[in-house]
């Protein structure tokens, strides 16, 4: 009998919230990004259309899941053989306000010219915005996805960075190189 009365009223609670509330109220406890609200953020940063930027994206999800944090912003960057980037932008995070981030770096590779880029890079296993602030080595190529979308990643303490570029400019070749993040601007490359 208790148990009948248990299901019943289970039933019954369960009856009165939609599903689609139930959905919204899992996502907003979730403190990572889901594939459609980075999609979405991320087509309208480049101002190109969602279909081109799910395909960077899916990508990205597949191999390393939901992000914790995003971060979107310029950069400039140029190279013979020895490169230098420079960038800033904005880190986001669930349910805290937007903060401002500096990147910049040394590259050496068999790499020549130059560009300007938007920059839009997922963060995950972030937790605290101190993780950012420290050098992220990686190794760059001309591996493009549909829409020139540019991915590549970074890891470092246990932080993985996904930044996907897209932009102008003529640049070749590959290289090995690092972005040190930072709170304040800083023009020294190393």
């Amino acid at each position: 009998m208790k148990r009948r009365a248990l299901i019943l009223g289970a039933l019954a609670t369960g009856a009165l919230l939609p599903v689609s509330s139930l959905a919204e109220e899992r996502e907003s406890d979730d403190e990572t990004f889901s594939e459609n609200e980075i999609t979405r953020s991320a087509a309208d940063f480049f101002g190109i259309a969602t279909e081109s930027v799910a395909k960077a994206v899916q990508r990205v999800f597949r191999d390393q899941g939901r992000p914790d944090g995003y971060i979107k912003g310029d950069e400039g960057s140029g190279a013979f053989v020895v490169g230098l980037r420079y960038g800033s932008g904005w880190l986001i995070r669930k349910n805290q306000e937007a903060k401002r981030v500096f990147w910049r770096g040394p590259s050496v590779g068999f790499d020549i010219g130059g560009n300007a880029s938007k920059v839009f890079t997922l963060a995950y296993n972030l937790r605290k915005e101190e993780r950012l602030f420290h050098r992220f080595p990686g190794v760059e190529g001309s591996y493009y996805f549909v829409a020139g979308i540019g991915v590549m990643y970074m890891r470092s303490g246990g932080v993985t960075l996904a930044p996907m570029r897209t932009g102008v400019g003529l640049r070749a070749g590959v290289n090995a190189q690092y972005e040190e993040f930072t709170e304040k601007r800083d023009w020294f490359p190393l």
